[in-house]
């Protein structure tokens, strides 16, 4: 007896997931609750956040600290099993997020395979699950926790555990007597200022936080504990596709994926990997794709007004006092990360390369971090992506001639697939890339803020329907099962409030001077900071006060430039949050602030729904957001994980399957009416999306539409509505097939001729349509 066809149907790709935050304060019982109103909005598969046992409070899941359980606080086991149940019952699969590059740390005793290391060293069960550089440091892990080296004095003997302050520490067998000091000096682990972390370390990070500690997942000992629940969960039919995390940190990530898919039995997986406009994942990775950073950037960028680049370069030159280079900022940027955060990776890096002929270790280790600097992608797979590597190296002999000696040095050392040396350089180029360019020049550069999204190009403005097209066809080519999206736990701003802000683009001159106007009215500093601020307030107008303060205060600190994380300047500080403040408090701000929202917001809600069912409906696996269905203006982490009413979610889809078209309007559901048929369609009728066909439109206003036929069904997206708003559709029409359509959104028939479907009256309820035959 074959499975039944539920199950064979849960197994298969996805025609559409709908990503769940799943956390103490959302369960895995609360999310078993929504199964059905996901079924009804059209997915076939749930997608999780992580959902191992975590650090306590962990908000996000990605600080796994034991792979053998479920965490509790979400639910724990019988948590998981009646989310599974709910799923199944509602005909829905699930997707699964893995963290498999890191475990949380922050609290040893809450991790076992950490504490067993701390307490026995090199000679713990579990030493080789680490990415641990014993021989330097003498032999102990370098814990940056203490306030200063004099805070060594503060350490206390307790119930056996070496503590400082809430810290709990084991202590080796056998060395517990005497002093806290003389106790801490014989233990596998050394405390040390956590200053140091950016120059002494000796374990793999991720990124630079310092509680999430690399996990040798290459080691086929460590895969299969590290995968035994989960991979248990995939045969016995609970997990059905895998949404792997930061596969750049990964040792061998081919390796990975090829063991993984073996273990699987090739179950639907994908990974977050960020590629640059232009690259490709390596074609030999058993991966359906990407989680749909590229896809997002392709919508974003059709929808952007390449007319309104010049005036909003002339604002940003004016703000930053000069003309602004985006490469020369992301180079610098990243050389900040070399030379800070990182700077313990970058010294393992001279460490494992030794000594080079003829080469102090200075220079060394400065060609490296330019090296690094230089890098055009987030890493290279040697041997694919060699061309990357020789890219960078012949950059930096360009612009450095003192370092071309050490360059062509590291060179040959750098590119010999498989060794350490090559490796560890590919370990490190990604988070020099996410550091320095996300979290780092995407709040500098503030010229236009949409653009500055995970694997977009903030000095590439708009693009044409044409580029749009070539990119679908070529997305269809190559990675046709690969994850779209719009808004992740991760994206900079959500889509609606990309949407919003994209109209800037075509109202650049209004909008340079109502910026003007707020910052001689309420001066910072930090021009281009302010700059992003405002640009942000407008986006998610309106916003909570509270929203706003945190959200400036994070973009601040993430800039780095007028205070930062760990030396705060209060006083800058204070006068940025009472720029927050006068938005709410000035009665002439607060006017134009809202005057000017409302003078965009159609505009921005008709953005929001072409790039939605733009989405939805181009080649690849469509993931919603949670709550992004309906019109949700968030901005970056922690505002992007509020709660989601779904009540109302419930309410208003009930109205649209009664047969109410709701107006384009503040209740978002002309949103999660898109939304919902297209799903369905894409799950009811996958006969009609298995092609790529653009759709030309003819006439005066054709510029202002992006339309394709999928194999049967027809996406047709209003683009650029400000300026169509002006002079109306006119003559245009779309060069339809002859005959009956009928527009799945609407329930409206429409008859294509030899003229085609005027789009004046096709587009006259909604910016968008979604047609198939009568």
């Amino acid at each position: 007896m074959g499975e039944p066809t539920g199950a064979d149907r849960r197994r298969d790709v996805p025609t559409a997931t709908y990503r769940l935050q799943v956390t103490a304060d959302f369960t895995l019982d609360d999310a078993a609750a929504v199964a059905g109103y996901l079924a009804d909005l059209g997915v076939s598969h749930a997608y999780s956040s992580p959902l191992l046992r975590a650090a306590a409070g962990s908000t996000h899941g990605y600080d796994t600290v034991d792979h053998a359980h479920v965490d509790e606080a979400r639910g724990g086991q019988a948590g998981f099993d009646r989310f599974v149940a709910a799923l199944h019952g509602a005909g829905l699969g699930l997707v699964l997020d893995l963290v498999p590059n890191h475990m949380g740390v922050a609290d040893p005793a809450e991790a076992p395979w950490w504490w067993d290391v701390l307490r026995h060293g090199r000679d713990s069960a579990h030493a080789s699950a680490f990415d641990v550089d014993w021989d330097f440091g003498g032999g102990r892990i370098r814990i940056p926790v203490l306030g200063s080296a004099d805070d060594v004095e503060k350490l206390e003997v307790v119930d056996g555990e070496l503590r400082y302050y809430d810290n709990r520490f084991p202590i080796a067998p056998g060395t517990g007597d005497g002093t806290p000091q003389e106790v801490h000096d014989r233990q596998h682990y050394e405390l040390v200022d956590w200053r140091r972390a950016d120059t002494d370390l000796n374990y793999r990070r991720f990124f630079a936080i310092n509680t999430l500690a690399g996990l040798r997942v290459e080691d086929p000992e460590v895969f299969r504990a590290t995968h035994e629940l989960v991979l248990r969960l995939v045969h016995d039919g609970a997990v059905d596709g895998l949404r792997i995390d930061h596969p750049d940190g990964l040792a061998d990530p081919k390796g990975y994926l090829d063991r993984l898919a073996e273990a699987s039995g090739g179950r639907w997986t994908v990974v977050e990997k960020i590629l640059e406009p232009g690259e490709d994942l390596p074609e030999s990775w058993r991966t359906a794709g990407t989680t749909g950073y590229d896809a997002l950037a392709e919508v974003d960028d059709v929808l952007v007004d390449p007319a309104g680049e010049a005036a909003l370069t002339a604002l940003d030159t004016e703000l930053s006092g000069r003309p602004v280079d985006y490469a020369q900022l992301v180079h610098d940027c990243k050389r900040e990360v070399t030379d800070g955060s990182l700077g313990s990776e970058v010294a393992r890096l001279v460490r494992v390369i030794g000594e080079l002929p003829g080469i102090d270790e200075g220079t060394e280790r400065e060609a490296l971090a330019e090296l690094l600097a230089t890098f055009s992608v987030y890493r290279t797979y040697l041997p694919d992506g060699r061309e990357h590597l020789d890219a960078a190296v012949a950059a930096v002999r360009d612009r450095r001639p003192d370092l071309v000696a050490a360059v062509d040095a590291l060179h040959p050392v750098l590119a010999r697939a498989g060794t350490e040396a090559a490796t560890r350089f590919e370990q490190t180029s990604g988070p020099v890339m996410a550091k320095g360019v996300e979290d780092s020049a995407y709040y500098r550069w503030a010229r236009f803020v949409v653009l500055n999204e995970v694997g977009g190009d903030p000095a590439r403005f708009g693009a044409t329907v044409e580029e749009f097209h070539q990119a679908q066809a070529r997305r269809l080519a190559v990675k046709p099962r690969s994850m779209t999206t719009l808004t992740t736990h991760d994206t900079k701003r959500s889509e609606d409030t990309r949407a919003r802000l994209a109209v800037l683009a075509e109202v650049p001159t209004e909008w340079a001077d109502l910026v003007r106007g707020w910052l001689s009215r309420h001066p910072l500093p930090d021009r281009p900071l302010a700059h992003l601020v405002w640009q942000n307030l407008v986006g998610a107008w309106p916003l909570s006060r509270e929203r706003a303060h945190a959200y400036a205060e994070k973009a601040a600190r993430e800039a780095g430039l007028s205070t930062t994380w760990t030396d705060v300047d209060e006083a800058f500080e204070a006068q940025l949050h009472a720029v927050v403040d006068a938005a709410y408090d000035d009665p002439a701000t607060t006017a134009e602030i809202e005057s000017f929202v409302a003078r965009i917001a159609p505009a921005g809600r008709s953005n929001a729904l072409a790039q939605k069912l733009v989405q939805l409906t181009m080649p690849g696996v469509p993931d919603v957001y949670q709550g992004t269905e309906l019109e949700d203006r968030s901005l970056v982490d922690p505002d992007n994980r509020r709660p989601v009413d779904y009540d109302e979610r419930r309410r208003l889809l009930g109205r649209l399957d009664g047969g109410w078209v709701p107006a384009v309007d503040d209740t978002g559901a002309a949103k999660l009416l898109v939304t919902s048929w297209a799903l369905r369609l894409r799950r009811d009728s996958p006969e009609l999306f298995g092609d790529y066909t653009p759709v030309t439109a003819r006439g005066s206003a054709a510029q202002h539409a992006v339309a394709f036929d999928r194999g049967g069904a027809v996406t047709v997206a209003t683009r650029l509505p400000v300026a169509l708003a002006a002079t109306g559709w006119e003559d245009t029409a779309l060069a339809l097939p002859t005959g009956a359509w009928r527009d799945v959104l609407t329930g409206d028939r429409v008859v294509s001729d030899a003229d085609g479907v005027p789009l004046a009256g096709l587009l006259d309820r909604l910016p968008v349509a979604l047609l198939v035959r009568a």
